[in-house]
């Protein structure tokens, strides 16, 4: 595994050991993209707004998650780095235990609170009833998705990023195949849809754990041995990546309350479909992130200067290429993509033309979410929570809440884009104090 990791990395092998990585986030995120086509056709667009407003607390899941994945593995890649298997088995059991406690305790609070989340989410007397379906539902499956989180991550540190791919890649074909059979055979509505996420989750958790409890190779479960210092900085490393996937809950909710005030559950069925479009975008860079990130705390661990300067040179320089491409074929395909969700004529005329102001967004988002990551993996936790605090909840929170009341639909389209900007000036800032400024403070 060390030599997967250790060793010079073209662009065309950089993006091949981050490939594996990529695809899991983007076919993680098209569980929640899928279950949104099949509702929205098969049952309603009232039913898709119902999704949408639970979905910041199944995010909240995957933020822990994505925290202890990320934050644990700068911390687990540095120990192998430096030597020291012992200790990064011990803090990889530490973190998926501790992930576990968190999962089942969330699943608990949710399932014994259900109406009185989805009212304090935005939940209308029309759409109360589905939001509790749905929610009831996923939120069952809470422990999967936290180990389907950090699988994804120590998959990679393990060495073994094909096998990470595969089952997300299976769990995400049964889930489509799920979502048909509970959704239009069955009958189960927007339930069924939750159910068919659940298991698809299992797949690759009960795998990871069966890989992990009887793997032979560098990195397994060990005997339970409390590292708190570890889990700290974990969390905190972690905290960037755990903003990120927190954003998605922040946007959501606010978006609900500004689209519901604005145009109603028509309102929010749009922003639903437009999220999804950035839902999946961030899930590309998002992968890219955990994808390099053992080979930036591995080469950090080892002090290999010359490394680390030619692995930040071709990660930025893709990211800002793709995104530009990216962000074309999404203005360019806003009219097909929005028809794959819905051909409810009110819903159409808000999210067709609101994606293509929208989609600008994917200029920024994808360098922002990357200045991050890296800074997570160089275990500098605090410069990657700054960019990720102030891209979700400092610039976004403001463009949402001051722009609508301005320009209407139009600030409510462009509050995303105007956040993104401003947080790529500040992730150029710390581009400059950190990789470009001469001194002590200097990575490169």
């Amino acid at each position: 595994m060390s030599h997967s990791i250790n060793g010079h990395f073209t662009p065309i092998s950089l993006l091949k050991f981050a490939a594996p990585s990529i695809i899991m986030m983007m076919f993680m995120s098209l569980y929640t993209i899928i279950d949104g086509i099949f509702i929205s056709r098969f049952v309603g667009s009232n039913a898709l707004s119902s999704l949408n407003i639970v979905y910041p607390i199944i995010n909240i899941v995957f933020a822990i998650g994505t925290m202890l994945g990320t934050g644990g593995n700068a911390i687990i890649s540095r120990y192998m780095g430096e030597g020291k298997n012992k200790t990064a088995k011990e803090c990889m059991t530490q973190f998926v235990v501790i992930g576990l406690i968190i999962s089942v305790i969330i699943l608990v609070l949710t399932r014994l609170n259900l109406s009185s989340i989805s009212r304090i989410l935005g939940a209308s007397d029309l759409l109360l009833a589905d939001c509790n379906s749905y929610l009831a539902m996923v939120i069952s499956f809470a422990p999967a998705a936290m180990l389907q989180c950090l699988f994804q991550s120590y998959f990679v540190t393990a060495g073994r990023p094909n096998l990470g791919l595969f089952l997300t890649m299976i769990a995400g074909i049964l889930n489509a195949v799920l979502d048909y059979v509970f959704i239009v055979v069955c009958q189960m509505g927007i339930s069924g849809a939750g159910l068919a996420t659940g298991i698809g989750q299992m797949v690759p958790a009960v795998s990871g754990l069966v890989f992990f409890a009887f793997s032979k190779g560098s990195l397994h479960f060990t005997r339970l041995s409390l590292h708190l210092k570890e889990f700290m900085q974990a969390c905190y490393n972690g905290s960037s990546e755990m903003i990120s996937q927190l954003s998605n809950a922040i946007i959501t909710f606010l978006f609900n309350i500004v689209m519901m005030r604005l145009a109603g559950e028509h309102g929010v069925a749009a922003i639903t479909i437009l999220l999804y479009g950035q839902f999946l975008f961030n899930a590309f860079y998002l992968g890219f992130s955990i994808g390099i990130s053992p080979i930036v705390g591995f080469q950090y661990g080892a002090g290999n200067k010359k490394e680390l300067k030619n692995i930040h040179k071709i990660s930025f320089l893709f990211v800002g290429i793709s995104s530009i491409l990216l962000t074309i074929a999404a203005i360019t395909l806003s009219t097909p993509i929005v028809t794959i969700f819905t051909h409810d004529a009110e819903t159409f005329r808000l999210a067709a033309p609101g994606f293509r102001i929208f989609a600008v967004n994917f200029l920024f988002s994808g360098l922002n979410i990357t200045s991050s990551g890296f800074f997570t993996a160089l275990s500098n936790g605090l410069v990657s929570a700054i960019i990720s605090f102030c891209r979700t909840l400092v610039f976004i929170v403001l463009c949402l809440l001051i722009l609508p009341s301005f320009l209407d639909l139009n600030g409510a389209w462009i509050a995303i884009p105007v956040a993104e900007f401003l947080t790529l000036i500040l992730s150029a800032a710390m581009h400059i104090r950190y990789f470009f400024r001469p001194g002590k403070q200097n990575y490169l």
